[in-house]
């Protein structure tokens, strides 16, 4: 089961609307769709809030290369193990409008996987939100920072619908349920990849 959700962003007005806030993005979805309220709390070092099912969600607040010290803080506060915890971040590697679940793995360069990684272990689940690649090294570090185009809004939008629809398959780690149904809501509307989004 999960009992915490964390969504990777940077605060602050600059990066709202950047590629690399797609965690912010979703989790504050979920808060708007299921009714509970996110707010600050200085011990924790983020925004947190919990659902009528007794989920807590997070967004740190300490900067992205810092993300680790929040979740570690609630965590460790609450007794949850890595694998009750659920972190949305950014996915490079996936064309825009894909999103894919696992559990462990690498964190492919991600600064915020890589801090919590660092201070709760590799074993906690994630969703992999795509935000496509620039094609360029160079340009990686721009391009999430950057704003989502106007003409990938509708998409973002789309995304963050869907997946807050199919919260609930998430809260009881039922992940390759949620994959395909948020694939095949993508797809139906004309977004995300066009074959099977088996995960990697």
């Amino acid at each position: 089961m999960i009992r915490l959700v964390v969504g990777l962003g940077n605060p602050g007005k600059e990066h709202e609307r950047t590629r690399h806030n797609a965690g912010f993005w979703l989790v504050e979805r979920f808060a708007q769709t299921s009714g509970f309220a996110l707010r600050k709390d200085p011990k924790f070092k983020a925004l947190v809030g919990k659902n009528a099912g007794g989920a807590w969600f997070l967004l740190p607040q300490s900067y992205m290369n810092l993300s680790g010290q929040p979740v570690q803080m609630l965590a460790g506060f609450f007794k949850f193990k890595p694998e009750e915890i659920l972190v949305v971040h950014d996915e490079l590697d996936f064309a825009p409008g894909v999103a894919r679940v696992k559990q462990g793995g690498g964190i492919a360069g991600h600064n915020g996987l890589r801090s919590i990684s660092q201070h709760v272990g590799n074993d906690y689940r994630r969703v992999r939100i795509g935000v496509g690649h620039p094609g360029v090294k160079d340009l990686v570090h721009a391009h999430v920072l950057s704003d989502f185009a106007k003409s990938e809004r509708e998409w973002v939008e789309t995304l963050c619908d869907v997946m807050a629809e199919n919260a609930g398959l998430l809260a009881q780690a039922k992940e390759s349920t949620f994959q395909n149904k948020v694939h095949l809501a993508m797809t139906t509307k004309g977004f995300g990849e066009t074959k099977s989004s088996e995960e990697n």
